[in-house]
């Protein structure tokens, strides 16, 4: 039996890296019901039999696309979160990883988004376990938030997917040329966030003054 070498996994990663990412384009472009293994063999310039020798189903292909998505982006954050300490930078952290990677992967987010349902068990309960894992990190993220105090009174739940939902609508409008990049969009959107659920950033609305009868014919008199 032949052994595997570094090299020979270097190789078979790369490859996969490959297909992979064609195959995303692809499903994102004609859904995965639309989508056959030939299209994909088309994409990638990998032949049907050297398709098949990475993966056996098409289902298989949609997991290989979800797990390794989630992840790569769980790995990501979880390197950034350690030279973050402050839960502010924290949470600045999960939105930079976030927006980051999918901006650069916008194929594997309409992928995420569009063919959750697509995906059958087994393979639907073990991408459901590293999702499960991303959002109760980012619950962490929220709870050490508002430890400190300065938080408005909302459902955690309620205000986590409500971040998630903000950054994983991105590729529906997000134009190059035009929108901020990955850095000031992240700074935007964790702007957005923060100050939506601190208390410390919310301005009191001002009572409405009584205004003197005798002050305002004089104002009127003076621009007159």
């Amino acid at each position: 039996m032949a052994k595997t070498t570094p090299t020979n996994h270097r190789n078979f990663q790369g490859k996969l890296r490959h297909i992979l990412r064609h195959a995303a384009r692809v499903f994102s472009e004609k859904g995965y019901e639309g989508a056959s293994i030939r299209d994909i063999s088309r994409a990638s310039g990998v032949s049907l039999s050297g398709l098949y020798y990475y993966f056996e189903s098409k289902q298989k292909l949609l997991y290989l696309i979800q797990i390794n998505t989630f992840t790569s982006i769980l790995k990501r954050l979880e390197r950034r979160l350690v030279a973050a300490v402050a839960p502010e930078e924290r949470l600045r952290a999960l939105v930079s990883n976030h927006i980051d990677y999918f901006l650069r992967h916008p194929a594997e987010m309409k992928v995420l988004a569009h063919e959750d349902e697509a995906l059958e068990d087994p393979y639907r309960r073990e991408v459901a376990e590293i999702k499960r894992r991303y959002y109760e990190l980012a619950r962490g993220i929220f709870e050490a938030l508002r430890k400190t105090g300065h938080m408005r009174r909302v459902n955690p739940r309620v205000a986590v997917l409500s971040l998630f939902g903000m950054m994983n609508w991105i590729y529906k409008w997000h134009n190059p040329k035009v929108d901020p990049q990955a850095d000031r969009l992240a700074e935007t959107m964790s702007a957005i966030f923060l100050d939506g659920v601190t208390n410390g950033l919310v301005t009191p609305r001002p009572r409405p003054v009584a205004l003197d009868r005798h002050a305002v014919q004089e104002a009127t008199r003076a621009v007159g």
